[in-house]
């Protein structure tokens, strides 16, 4: 009965992603709501983002959602800081609780929040009124945020499924759109103010299998699936992406005793909505459970695909940093600092 269980479930994500990949191939570089793709937890990052099979805490939930499955302590919480490029501030935060055990699963919940800053909005207008053509309006303040609530249960000892629903929201202020989209003279334009304001609901499901083999594991997950959504007349998806996983601590493989040291590597495969596939390898070497060395590279970026970081963990609390750097470009580089705690 199982074994049907984990086909038919497998059958259906096959399904799925055969589906929505002729979309994405139609809809390409078409997606919104781009602060969904933005990661904010400092140790994936500093994987690169290889982290479909990575057995974390909360923070799963943002990655795949059956790794909370695997959590062992009751309570646990995550908070995530990024200064992204062009000073834009991203935070997001995570909290799980492990019911009974395990017994009758986990539930999570997560938050990620926007802070654009504030430019200058401007009207167009006739030439009589302003020689310039447009006038200032006031300043906007875009913003935008995301709430989930998330489950995970662990259907054997090796599989695991969850799933988080998500409301997601942006707001890019108010602007003034042309009646007719034909004109283009200044002085004949009628315009009428629009609320550029959206909300949606938006799922993630994934699934991870412990292969009994030293530490392998696969893992797969689908993050962003919604319905289409339209500001004014264009129509956009959110950011859909399929990902696979393996990884595994190979100093497993290794014949003698390494209880004090672990090297976790990583693969991920990802074909994202907006752009083209690319592929994830992190590496994580950790000394005592306590101190942690990060690398990490993405294969097909133009701006950025090497990616550094550390952590440090004891008694049931840790931190963790990450650092991108840009490479020929205007942007700064980008950090991210992370801190967890378990009960």
């Amino acid at each position: 009965m199982r074994k049907r269980l984990l086909n038919n479930l497998l059958l259906l994500l096959m399904a799925l992603f055969a589906g929505q990949t002729v979309f994405a191939q139609q809809k390409l570089a078409q997606s919104g709501f781009q602060f969904l793709s933005v990661s904010g937890d400092a140790r994936a990052v500093a994987m690169a983002e290889a982290f479909t099979t990575i057995e974390g805490q909360s923070g799963s939930l943002f990655y795949n959602p059956a790794l909370m499955a695997r959590s062992e302590k009751m309570l646990d919480a995550q908070f995530n800081l990024t200064n992204w490029i062009a000073d834009i501030k991203h935070n997001s935060g995570s909290f799980s609780y492990n019911i009974q055990n395990g017994t009758w699963g986990i539930v999570g919940f997560s938050f990620q929040t926007v802070d654009y800053g504030e430019i200058i909005g401007t009207r167009r207008v006739k030439t009589s009124v302003d020689d310039r053509g447009y006038v200032e309006t006031g300043n906007i303040a875009p913003s935008a945020y995301m709430f989930g609530l998330g489950y995970a249960y662990s259907l054997t000892d090796r599989f695991a499924v969850g799933a988080q629903i998500k409301t997601v929201n942006q707001d890019l202020g108010d602007s003034w759109i042309p009646t007719d989209p034909q004109e283009t003279e200044p002085d004949s334009v009628v315009l009428e103010q629009t609320d550029n304001t959206l909300s949606e609901f938006a799922f993630d499901f994934g699934t991870i299998y412990q292969t009994g083999f030293k530490s392998l594991a696969f893992g797969m997950s689908v993050r962003n699936y919604s319905r289409e959504l339209k500001y004014v007349r264009e129509g956009f998806q959110l950011p859909l992406t399929f990902q696979v996983g393996v990884s595994m601590n190979v100093l497993d493989l290794m014949n003698r005793e390494l209880s004090a040291h672990a090297m976790l590597v990583s693969v991920d495969a990802a074909h994202p909505r907006s752009y083209p596939e690319y592929i994830n390898l992190g590496v994580e070497y950790t000394f005592m459970k306590t101190l942690a060395l990060r690398a990490g590279y993405k294969s097909n970026q133009d701006e950025y695909g090497i990616s550094y970081g550390v952590g440090f963990a004891m008694m049931g609390a840790g931190i963790d940093f990450a650092y991108t750097p840009f490479q020929d470009s205007i942007f700064e580089d980008v950090t991210r600092l992370s801190m967890h705690f378990e009960f």
